[in-house]
């Protein structure tokens, strides 16, 4: 580790900041637990090191190689061979890390009575400027209303209401074969190459369950899982459920989802209009009970409509399976979820998501993922570390209160975002409140780091 600040011309600062993060939340161990180790040659860490590093030198491998000012003391090849393995498994090296610094370091600066949550959503990874790469689909950009090449990045992050940590994510190509431009290359069936790339062509909901029973093995501490209403089925109520989490999730407004309430099958629309709606500036419509049926198994659930205060014909509805959640704090916890979307953007506008990376190899895009989710880890840390007194030793942390949780009122006007931006089957904040939760995650970010992150167009 005392390499970083002569191979990558990094400030001192910055490679202070690298070190410790690294020593600290055991980098080595992690890659070592999923199955990343030489038995000779350059050490994993210090290409893993090497590949964390590239985004704070504001130069690419293939330019320090075109300048000769590459000193990292190993070739491109090696890097190759590194991010092209078939026997890493990413997903457990980012759970794992996700796991430590959640368990050491964030729940320890709150109370045991904080609502920690994961949160399940998907963003679009393009790879538009390549029809070559492997496992490459039409996917659908919700925000520019057009099919892309690309891939869905499923993701499971965890938030304490302050700090969003990516738990662990797939880049999901599509189950279905006609909208595939390129098949899977054969690998060893015994590999973890093999696994990923047939999770990659499972439903996206079978995908979201495998992500939360690995975070759930990991125990990171969670009480509910929030998403948006793509996830939000009964089958996928039930088997959350049956995890071992409680779900507070945005309900779809279709006729062809149905809920048992007083004694009949009916969908939200009908429920809502037989009921009595509350009058005056109250922050939801009407809470009523229902069970939830599947495959002859049955939980109790509570649905909220909450009012769109522009128009008053309109509604959302939030259901939870933990009925004794009042009103208010369900519309408080679910404010949570926009951490996810704060989280894309940042990976998208600084940390080079889909740019940084132009392999062919599906297995080298899950390896740079996972290298862009550690970045992410660490600005959190960072941000978490220059906002909250509590992390400055045991004297501060005795005499400071805690980051307050997300309030209701914040919850409620991000809610109120979501009515401007209604898109089918899709709902997301403005561009313009994105942009003002993002602004407030980089202000609190080291002004040394800040400066070494590049702004991506």
């Amino acid at each position: 580790m005392n390499s970083i600040t002569q191979n990558y011309q990094i400030d001192n600062k910055v490679s202070t900041s690298i070190k410790s993060f690294f020593k600290k939340y055991r980098i080595s161990a992690a890659l070592r637990l999923s199955n990343a180790y030489k038995s000779k040659g350059t050490p994993v860490i210090s290409i893993f090191e090497y590949l964390f590093c590239m985004i704070f030198t504001n130069r690419s491998m293939y330019m320090n190689m075109l300048m000769g000012t590459n000193q990292a003391g190993f070739k491109k090849d090696t890097v190759y061979r590194f991010l092209n393995s078939i026997h890493i498994n990413w997903i457990r090296f980012t759970t794992w890390l996700s796991a430590q610094i959640i368990n050491e370091t964030i729940t320890g600066l709150t109370s045991d009575k904080r609502v920690n949550v994961l949160i399940v959503d998907d963003s679009l990874f393009e790879r538009s400027s390549s029809k070559k790469v492997e496992l490459l689909a039409k996917v659908y950009d919700h925000a520019k209303k057009t099919y892309k090449y690309g891939f869905r990045l499923l993701t499971l992050g965890w938030s304490d209401g302050n700090t969003f940590i990516p738990v662990n994510g797939c880049l999901l190509s599509t189950e279905n074969q006609k909208n595939r431009i390129n098949e899977a290359i054969p690998v060893d069936k015994r590999s973890a190459g093999y696994l990923r790339r047939n999770l990659s062509q499972t439903k996206a909901t079978a995908v979201a369950l495998e992500l939360i029973k690995t975070a759930k093995k990991a125990m990171i501490p969670a009480s509910y899982v929030l998403f948006d209403t793509w996830f939000c089925s009964p089958s996928s109520l039930i088997a959350i459920k049956e995890i071992g989490y409680d779900v507070i999730a945005m309900a779809k407004k279709t006729s062809k989802m149905h809920y048992l309430y007083n004694g009949i099958m009916q969908p939200l629309t009908e429920i809502y209009k037989q009921n009595r709606k509350r009058r005056g500036r109250s922050r939801y419509l009407l809470s009523v009970e229902v069970s939830i049926e599947k495959d002859g198994k049955s939980i109790p659930a509570r649905i909220v409509f909450v009012r769109n205060r522009n128009n008053r014909k309109d509604y959302l509805a939030l259901i939870t399976t933990d009925i004794n959640l009042n009103e208010d704090e369900i519309i408080r916890i679910y404010g949570k979820r926009w951490d996810i979307e704060v989280f894309f953007k940042v990976c998208k506008s600084y940390l080079k998501l889909s740019k940084e990376c132009n392999s062919l190899s599906y297995d080298a895009m899950t390896a740079h993922t996972a290298i862009v989710f550690t970045r992410y880890m660490m600005l959190a840390l960072e941000n978490r570390r220059s906002s909250d007194l509590r992390t400055m030793g045991e004297i501060f942390y005795y005499i400071q209160d805690e980051m307050s949780d997300i309030t209701l009122i914040q919850a409620f006007h991000l809610l109120m975002q979501v009515f401007i931006d209604t898109i089918t089957d899709k709902l997301s904040l403005s561009s313009e409140q994105l942009d003002q939760l993002l602004d407030a995650f980089m202000a609190a970010i080291p002004k040394e780091l800040k400066e070494r992150l590049p702004k991506c167009a």
